[in-house]
């Protein structure tokens, strides 16, 4: 917030290893398995990750991320997550245009991704930004109550 209560606009930022217990939290609020600081310092640690985060006025506690694995001229999308009380106010759709833009400046012509077929605002964040479903994968994500989710695997020439 700032002096005047109103919100700070968010900094889009490159995410460094020391952020990975900030983007285990916001992790763990929007995926069923969340991966914990371990998993995310070995992942912003590896020279193939790309990943950009987002704090209130570029300081403080980080309030949403996308991280991708970029492979000669290939992206992945690893996962897009916005905090909880962050959500619906367009960091999505700002982390995403960034993180491609950053992609294509590093040489991705095509980027990858899965999204469970349920997360309907994730789906639509992604069609909005030009990607395109190209295949399905039955029974991927496991749930903890119910049957696996299929996953819709899209893709996006840059």
């Amino acid at each position: 917030m700032s002096w005047f209560g109103k919100r700070q606009p968010p900094v889009i930022t490159d995410a460094r290893v020391g952020d990975a217990a900030g983007l285990a939290a916001i992790h763990a609020t929007g995926f069923e398995r969340g991966w914990d600081a371990l998993e995310f310092e070995r992942m912003l640690a590896d020279r193939l990750i790309l990943a950009h985060l987002a704090r209130p006025g570029g300081k403080g506690t980080p309030t949403g991320f996308a991280m991708s694995r970029l492979v000669v001229d290939e992206a992945e999308i690893l996962s897009v997550a916005v905090s909880p009380a962050a959500r619906r106010a367009g960091l999505a759709t700002s982390l995403l245009q960034h993180h491609l833009g950053r992609l294509a400046a590093a040489g991705a012509r095509k980027v990858f991704l899965e999204v469970a077929e349920d997360n309907v605002a994730a789906i639509r964040l992604y069609q909005r930004h030009g990607f395109d479903e190209i295949a399905r994968r039955n029974a991927y994500y496991a749930r903890a109550k119910g049957p696996p989710a299929t996953a819709i695997v899209m893709e996006r020439v840059l």
